[in-house]
């Protein structure tokens, strides 16, 4: 395994055993360097729940704990959990089932709840929600925006971050001003998929060069991601369990040295409340 002296984070991937690589992605994410893992569970529909109660998500939920347990062995470091529903639930049920969008909310946030329970177990890390990065109607987008402020009701009640998947932007100011109504501080708000800049939440970038220079240069507080899917009918979708051990050994050599503690030792402590570090064993 290659030692790149520092912890490695991968602050969202995705990793489905039954279908996908699992814990083959795994093994390529230690032997490039990687040390520590959030393993975001895979949409409820990808995984074959069709939920009507928000105790139905639990299959989806112990799935991801089960494979952590196993990823962590493999690392020099360990993975930790990140649970929740994904927005993008809204359409399912709204257009295939034929929830309204009230009735759809309600079931999200039970999901959440749900989630939230492993987190107060001490079996999850933190939360994930957010809203579609599509367009949709106006009921279904206000019903998404409620599911989201109840997820920061539950990261300020657990004291856990909130992981969001949302619409593409460099700002989201008023998403942060809602979780600290709601008592989450906003650097404990994570956007998923983000450039390298961000107003308001604390953002995981993509961990692509252009986005990376510009976290670097920003100083601003940031992660790294790959948002790896794990899915063999899409091997060409978003970057390889590989590619933040490769960016991390980039950023080194072009002399990104803060940018990497920053966002691989500071940021985990601050949001997650994790020490990368103290968990390295080897």
């Amino acid at each position: 395994m290659e030692d790149l002296g520092t912890p490695v984070l991968d602050n969202h991937l995705h990793l489905d055993p039954a279908h996908g690589r699992g814990l083959d992605a795994v093994r390529d994410f230690a032997r490039l360097g990687g040390t520590h893992l959030l393993v975001v569970n895979k949409p409820s529909w990808l995984l074959g729940v069709e939920p009507e109660t928000g105790a139905d998500f639990r299959t989806v939920f112990e799935t991801t704990i089960d494979v952590v347990e196993e990823a962590t062995e493999l690392l020099p470091g360990r993975a930790w959990p990140v649970l929740g529903v994904h927005p993008g639930l809204v359409s399912k049920l709204v257009d295939d089932r034929g929830f309204s969008p009230a009735d759809a909310s309600a079931l999200m946030q039970a999901g959440l709840g749900c989630a939230a329970e492993y987190v107060a177990g001490g079996d999850a890390l933190a939360l994930k929600s957010g809203r579609p990065h599509y367009d949709v109607s106006d009921a279904v987008w206000e019903a998404s925006n409620e599911v989201m402020r109840h997820a920061f009701s539950l990261g300020a009640d657990h004291d856990c971050a909130v992981q969001l998947h949302t619409e593409a932007t460099d700002d989201l100011t008023e998403v942060a001003e809602w979780a600290e109504a709601r008592g989450l501080s906003a650097h404990k708000v994570v956007k998923h998929y983000a450039g390298g800049t961000l107003a308001g939440p604390t953002p995981s970038v993509m961990s692509k060069k252009d986005r990376l220079e510009v976290a670097a240069e920003s100083g601003e507080p940031f992660l790294m991601e790959t948002d790896f899917v794990d899915d063999p009918d899409r091997p060409g979708m978003v970057l390889g369990p590989k590619t933040v051990p490769r960016r991390v050994r980039w950023l080194l050599e072009s002399e990104y040295d803060a940018a990497v503690e920053r966002a691989h030792v500071e940021t985990p402590a601050d949001v997650y409340g994790i020490d990368t570090r103290a968990t390295l064993s080897r």
